[in-house]
């Protein structure tokens, strides 16, 4: 049998140290084509912006903010796709990769004969599930000040609601991961996950929208994500900001509250 022993990432006991534990084992079992994945998922909203964002904008010249500001189409799209990337970041370790952990490589019933507990599993998957998010959004968010879409300072600013963003959506994604029954089960979420990238005010503002469809856009949580990123990276925060913080921390709470239950029901039996 071969044991790894890894350095202590954090010095603390306890709960959290039980977490941090989850994060340890996955850097440990990093493999090479693991970096590949990850390229491809930074390159695809970069892909998106230089298509859309600058190509699709020198088609459609600028855009008028609702307090009135004018910005350039490639700055309006931007923090879009940092929305989005943080999202599917997210996603994407919390859900196929946690599905397949739990549901066929049995991992977590092993992990559960030691001390720790499935909420303490669930915290310790989300946190090395942003570690990939926050990767995502500090190498885009260069990309956005090299461009000259926003300032070093703002994307400061940017950088930390994207962390938010990404807990939210992996907090949800780990839920959801819980109810899955099959692989061919996460065809419809990916059906959702592509109709949030496009009607989420990624491309066009919600305004643009009929009144009943622009309500509906609005309640959606990457158009809140994109909502919060945007009055950042442009410099046009307001009161409506806090509603954004607020619904994405009521998500990650709902989020890991759901996934832990749900993994206590199914795995300690």
């Amino acid at each position: 049998m071969l044991t790894l022993v890894l350095p202590r990432l954090v010095s603390f006991e306890g709960s959290a140290r039980r977490s941090t534990s989850m994060v340890e084992r996955n850097v440990a079992t990093l493999r090479s084509a693991y970096w590949l994945v990850m390229a491809s998922g930074f390159l695809e909203p970069v892909l998106y912006l230089f298509s859309i964002g600058v190509g699709v904008g020198a088609l459609v010249g600028d855009l008028t903010l609702p307090d009135g500001r004018v910005i350039d189409y490639a700055a309006f799209v931007a923090p879009a796709m940092l929305a989005s990337s943080a999202m599917t970041g997210a996603l994407s370790e919390t859900t196929f990769n946690f599905f397949g952990k739990m549901k066929f490589m049995k991992l977590y019933d092993g992990i559960l004969a030691t001390p720790v507990r499935p909420i303490e599993i669930a915290a310790g998957e989300l946190a090395w599930a942003m570690i990939r998010g926050n990767i995502y959004a500090a190498a885009f968010l260069v990309i956005m000040v090299v461009m000259d879409l926003t300032t070093p300072g703002r994307a400061l600013g940017a950088f930390g609601a994207a962390i938010l963003v990404g807990f939210a959506f992996g907090g949800v994604g780990m839920a959801l991961s819980t109810f899955m029954r099959s692989w061919q089960d996460f065809d419809l979420m990916s059906s959702a996950q592509f109709a949030l990238f496009l009607f989420s005010g990624t491309f066009v503002p919600a305004q643009a929208y009929p009144a009943v469809l622009r309500w509906v856009v609005e309640v959606t949580p990457l158009y809140r994500s994109v909502d919060l990123i945007r009055a950042v990276t442009t410099g046009s925060v307001g009161w409506i900001q806090l509603v954004d913080v607020v619904y994405l921390l009521a998500l990650l709470a709902l989020g890991l509250a759901v996934a832990g239950r749900r993994m206590e029901k199914l795995l300690c039996k």
